[in-house]
């Protein structure tokens, strides 16, 4: 006989919907009915783990983070090829940075800051973030890749790149290939002050300048 379900288990059931839900629709346009319609069940049963509305926002910004900490640690768990968990990371990143629409979720919040709990998520998943970019950033140098700008500067820049990466995919002004540029050539760039033309990394035209030598 199965264990019975308890509401921690449908929190964590529920959370992605909930986020893909934020991430489509905004904070002010998605209703707690269409949140309930799409898990499943009854208004009543999201009630039960999260008192209202602004609850369930608030988890979707912590949903964010820990989407992308998960997604990052299957990533480092991967053999490595000899290239530094930065790299790794911000090749992966160069390449599919903004395909979920989480970055939406943020979006959204950064037009509800008048609100104090909202803010202060945002705050915690921004600083999440640069502290997870700075580490890996520090242990990449270490390693002995060339320094750039400051590390705890540098990790801000990187963020911004990546902010602006996915303004432009919302916008359509910035093209794919040119957003895994802005993440791999300006993010290398901000890194370690250089980009290296040799450096294993996400850039199509490099892909198709080594398929196009394989069909010779």
């Amino acid at each position: 006989m199965g264990r019975p379900s308890t509401l921690e288990d449908k929190r964590r059931e529920f959370l992605p919907i909930v986020a893909g839900a934020f991430a489509e629709l905004g904070y002010r346009r998605l209703t707690s009915a269409e949140l309930a319609a799409r898990c499943g069940v009854g208004e009543n049963v999201l009630y039960r783990i999260w008192p209202d509305k602004h609850a369930m926002f608030l988890a979707a910004l912590e949903w964010v983070y820990l989407a992308s900490e998960r997604t990052w640690e299957r990533l480092l768990a991967e053999p490595g090829n000899g290239e530094s968990a930065f790299l790794r990371l911000l090749s992966h990143e160069a390449r599919h940075l903004g395909e979920y629409g989480l970055h939406r979720i943020v979006f959204a919040g950064l037009s509800e800051t008048d609100d104090p709990r909202i803010r202060a998520a945002l705050q915690d998943l921004y600083a999440k973030f640069h502290a997870f970019v700075r580490r890996q950033l520090s242990a990449h140098r270490v390693a002995g890749a060339p320094g750039g700008l400051d590390a705890e500067t540098a990790a801000w820049a990187i963020i911004g790149l990546g902010t602006v990466a996915n303004v432009g995919r919302e916008l359509g002004s910035i093209g794919a290939s040119r957003r895994e540029s802005i993440l791999w050539d300006a993010g290398r760039l901000v890194a370690e002050g250089r980009i290296d033309a040799e450096a294993d990394g996400p850039p199509r035209k490099k892909r198709a300048s080594a398929e196009k030598k394989r069909r010779k």
